[in-house]
């Protein structure tokens, strides 16, 4: 039975279907993504999407669809469909859906009369190149097929309108053409296993509107170019495949690199599947010996914070050991250069964030965790190198108090956590000071060093970790918890800030804590009443005047929302790791009640994955990007830990 699938009452329903999409990425940073109605509703969806390095640094969007019409008997039957200004549907292709799942690749079953066509969509996973199977399963008599491409050739950030600097040529290649809209783009090739009649006809189709753009009140229609379309007669049981990317192929082998593309897919047959496939659609490799992990999609890069809150659950707990060391090495040069005032040019932004080496140390100690040996062999004097540096104070904004061994940062006016929504350049939350996490993290991070100390040999340091981590200890009790239970979100003077937020999660799901259990649990309990959700954790409680539920409203509105209400499903990591901590087996039952509550997310917004965020009260919908390493990497994180204790 199909895990992933989707019948024909919900494919018809547009309602239903052009909220749901699906994704498929090489490691390359190239995409395909659109609705599983086929419709695009954003401008970031389309079935070629890549990056041109040599341009910018920004995804780019070159095929955005590909029409298909069946013909017989002179009738033709459209199964393509774009939404159009004016809320028009044409052609309205989907009512000739039968099923669609996506267990392996994205598989669509069409019936049109006496005609049953299948189509398959796979995304090389090595090259900037789409892959279609179409399958003629069933027909009565002589049939052809028309495809149509759409093409944009634009940042997809931007729209494009018709204009008259398009390049309307194209060359004839090896069963197909490739074209190019402008000057310093790559060509496009277009290819079949088998020769098609191409018939020039260049013509924009205009005003073709992106649904979900508008409800956002984003920019939303634009005209999209065609300059012709390909024809071929297909028999009963025969498998045509389309490819489309910036490099020209041998026709002759694209029906064995689809099934040995497909032979190396995991089905998403199950929940730790789909979370599994998702982990590794982040991956980016750039070049030669160059490992990222973006932050997600789809206009998401790589950012340092992101990268190391998600690279222990996206590789150490799907037993990808080799791709955190790839990762991680490909790092550390660029925070050693970061460390040293040295410039470095890297995919990896803003590693200056002041808690990103904070969130380093944690991830080295997942590894540590998992293979000690191999730790004390590669990483074990960046550790030191990272708590030296911070101790020593050459952090640009994180300074080392050495009356109370607590760390602080400067966030009035710029954004310094990971709650950094802007308005008008300055944030919505101005968390300064002491913040919760940032020193939780490193008091963990102080007896990390400690333990590691101990463990190597290097006990000559242990005292100068051990004293340094009991006056961070005291200190972070004396400061942070108050009368009611739980803990300060941030200090800063004399503003001790009393909305009840999610960061001090961190304080009890950490190796490291400076609570006793007692502690503990009164912070879990808040957390548990008020901010834990069937779809993450709550950004504040709604008993702030601050809550909003509902991510709705203007832009301000919304950036307003983002982090006064919003539920953040990577937190739930945070938060089964703390549950577990204080409730040991008895914890089970609540940690696999949220995994079961969000694997009903896999079937919404972008299928197989978990977005960004969600509002905080039902309906629950989700918001941000919609497929985002953290969620995903701390649910398979979370989900390991289970596993350890099951």
């Amino acid at each position: 039975m199909s895990y992933l699938k989707f019948d024909k009452d919900l494919m018809i329903n547009l309602e239903y279907s052009l909220y749901r999409n699906v994704l498929r990425t090489n490691r390359r940073g190239a995409y395909q993504n659109t609705s599983i109605s086929g419709c695009n509703t954003t401008k970031y969806q389309g079935l070629l999407v890549m990056p041109v390095p040599y341009m910018d640094d920004e995804n780019h969007l070159i095929l955005s669809s590909f029409d298909e019409t069946v013909i017989q008997h002179g009738a033709e039957f459209n199964l393509g469909i774009h939404r159009y200004a004016g809320d028009n549907y044409n052609p309205k292709g989907h009512k000739y859906i039968r099923e669609f799942n996506c267990d392996s690749v994205p598989k669509t079953i069409y019936r049109v009369g006496g005609v049953i066509l299948s189509k398959e969509i796979m995304f090389s996973s090595k090259e900037n190149r789409l892959m279609i199977r179409y399958t003629l399963l069933d027909a009565h008599s002589p049939t052809t097929i028309r495809f149509k491409p759409f093409l944009a050739f634009r940042k997809i950030s931007q729209l494009t309108r018709e204009n008259e600097q398009v390049d309307r040529s194209y060359r004839e290649v090896e069963n197909g053409i490739s074209t190019c809209m402008y000057f310093g783009y790559p060509e496009l090739f277009m290819q079949f296993n088998k020769k098609p009649e191409f018939i020039y006809h260049p013509d924009w189709y205009r005003d073709i509107e992106y649904l979900q753009d508008l409800e956002k009140g984003d920019t939303c229609q634009e005209d999209l170019y065609v300059p012709g379309s390909f024809e071929m007669s297909i028999g009963k049981g025969e498998e045509v495949i389309f490819s489309a990317g910036d490099i020209q192929v041998d026709t002759s082998t694209l029906v064995k690199e689809f099934d040995y593309e497909i032979y190396k897919r995991t089905p998403r047959s199950n929940f730790y599947n789909c979370l599994k496939n998702s982990g590794h659609q982040f991956y980016y490799v750039p070049g030669k010996n160059e490992y990222y992990l973006l932050a997600g999609y789809p206009w998401f890069k790589v950012r340092a914070r992101d990268q190391f809150i998600a690279l222990p659950g996206c590789t150490l707990s799907v037993e990808k050991p080799q791709d955190y060391e790839n990762i991680m090495d490909t790092a550390i040069p660029q925070l050693r250069n970061f460390m040293a005032d040295k410039p470095s040019k890297s995919y990896l932004k803003q590693i200056e964030d002041p808690d990103v080496l904070l969130w380093v140390v944690w991830a080295l100690q997942q590894y540590w965790r998992e293979n000690k040996t191999a730790f004390t062999e590669k990483y074990t004097d960046f550790l030191f190198e990272i708590i030296e540096y911070i101790v020593e104070g050459r952090h640009p904004n994180l300074v080392c108090n050495e009356e109370d061994g607590l760390l602080t940062t400067y966030g009035r006016d710029k954004a310094v956590s990971w709650m950094n929504a802007l308005i008008e350049g300055r944030p919505v939350i101005p968390r300064s000071g002491y913040l919760v996490e940032f020193n939780a993290l490193w008091y963990n991070a102080l007896k990390f060093a400690e333990e590691v100390t101990i463990e190597t040999g290097r006990t000559a340091e242990t005292a100068f970790y051990e004293s340094r981590a009991r006056l961070a200890g005291n200190s972070f009790t004396e400061k942070f918890l108050n009368k009611a239970g739980y803990l300060y979100d941030y200090i800063d003077g004399y503003k001790k800030d009393l909305n009840v937020r999610p960061n001090m999660i961190f304080a009890v799901s950490l190796p490291y804590s400076p609570l006793d259990r007692s502690q503990k649990k009164s912070v879990i309990d808040y957390v548990t009443k008020e901010l834990l959700t069937t779809c993450g954790i709550r950004s504040v409680t709604p008993k702030s005047d601050l809550f909003h539920p509902h991510y709705t409203g203007s832009v301000i509105e919304k950036k307003k929302a983002y982090f006064n209400g919003m539920a953040f499903p990577w937190l739930l990591g945070a938060y089964i790791e703390a549950y577990l901590n204080v409730f040991h087996m008895s914890g089970l039952s609540l940690a696999d009640r949220i995994m079961g509550e969000m694997e009903g997310e896999i079937q919404n917004d972008c299928i197989g994955s978990i977005s960004e965020f969600y509002d905080s009260n039902p309906p629950f919908i989700a918001h941000g990007g919609y497929s985002f390493a953290i969620s995903v990497g701390e649910l398979l994180r979370a989900q390991r830990l289970i596993n350890r204790y099951e």
